[in-house]
């Protein structure tokens, strides 16, 4: 959410303005909502269909042990393999809120630590009573935090999804919270200027290998402050189980996508291997169709997967390689 800045308004000579306390609770009133509203934004949505394997669960370990010890976790791997349901699930295992924000290319500090929110009132001019001056009711703008801010304030857990993909200069601020446990907001003043970090925060980031699109290298004082738990795909049993909770199809049309998916995954090099959510998607798609026969079934397949193409000659010519893991996994 962005802010706009606070105009201050010069008063004309010659006119009074009188704000009653009326209109004094209704602005206090609309900003301390503004307040409840950002922070109702920035919780995070609660996981479902979540599947624990033996592989899931050892992840859950590692990450659960470092964030007990205190430690901020990054976990890094390729688009669609379960970073972000791992995070989400990780912070409710803690037992307290947790708070969301979303990388990307325009996200500034700002975005991260709040800012001030203007208030709008009605103002009362005296035109019946010339050459007399009242006392003027100034009301201040109010700060509003986004969401590190308020999960530094109230210890909750912040998930920071393709933490990579937003630029590293407005991630400078996480170092100070990170090393001396103290959140600094410029644009205030005196002690208000510095957040103390509350003992149940916590951070979670994600984030894809380098050599995806859009992706940053952090800066290296701030991955020294971090544990990294690098994920590559799940493996088939832990796929299937998942593609079948999402789509509530039968184990073996789950397994036959799966199959064909990770057939797909040894051919395609990076970027463009499709990880567990294609496969969520075909099988999504089979069940809203309630059958299928095998053209449609392989138009399916290429759709889910073609957003990783170039072009339509690309998807033209790789339609070729998904027709024939088709139709070996019969």
């Amino acid at each position: 959410m962005k802010f706009k800045p606070y105009e201050h308004k010069r008063i004309r000579r010659g006119k009074s303005v009188h704000v009653t306390q009326d209109e004094r609770e209704k602005a206090v009133e609309s900003a301390s909502q503004i307040g409840k509203d950002i922070e109702t934004k920035f919780l995070t949505p609660k996981t479902e269909n979540f599947v624990e394997t033996d592989e899931v669960k050892e992840y859950e370990r590692r990450i659960e042990l470092w964030m007990k010890a205190g430690y901020p976790v990054h976990i890094i791997g390729p688009t669609g393999c379960g970073k972000t349901a791992l995070a989400i699930r990780m912070a409710e295992k803690l037992g307290r809120p947790s708070i969301w924000v979303n990388g990307d290319e325009a996200i500034t500090t700002s975005d991260l630590i709040g800012g001030y929110s203007r208030i709008e009132m009605t103002t009362v001019r005296d035109k019946y009573i010339h050459n007399v001056y009242k006392d003027q009711d100034v009301i201040e703008p109010m700060w509003v935090s986004n969401p590190l801010t308020l999960a530094c304030q109230r210890g909750y857990t912040l998930i920071y999804n393709e933490f990579a993909r937003t630029r590293p200069e407005a991630n400078n601020v996480l170092l100070s919270v990170l090393e001396e446990g103290v959140l600094e907001l410029p644009t205030k003043f005196g002690e208000e200027r510095y957040v103390k970090i509350h003992p149940n925060f916590n951070v979670v980031l994600t984030s894809n290998n380098i050599e995806y699109a859009g992706v940053h290298k952090p800066q290296d004082a701030l991955l020294d402050r971090v544990v990294a738990i690098h994920m590559g795909y799940y493996d088939k049993e832990t796929e299937i189980q998942i593609v079948q909770a999402h789509s509530k199809i039968p184990r073996k049309e789950a397994e036959r996508i799966i199959n064909i998916v990770r057939a797909l995954r040894e051919k395609l090099d990076g970027p463009e291997r499709p990880g567990t959510r294609p496969a969520i998607m075909i099988a999504q798609g089979l069940m809203t169709a309630n059958g299928y026969d095998k053209k449609y079934f392989e138009q399916l397949c290429v759709d889910a997967i073609a957003s990783k193409f170039e072009s339509l000659e690309d998807a033209t010519k790789k339609r070729e390689m998904i027709r024939e893991r088709i139709s070996i996994f019969k």
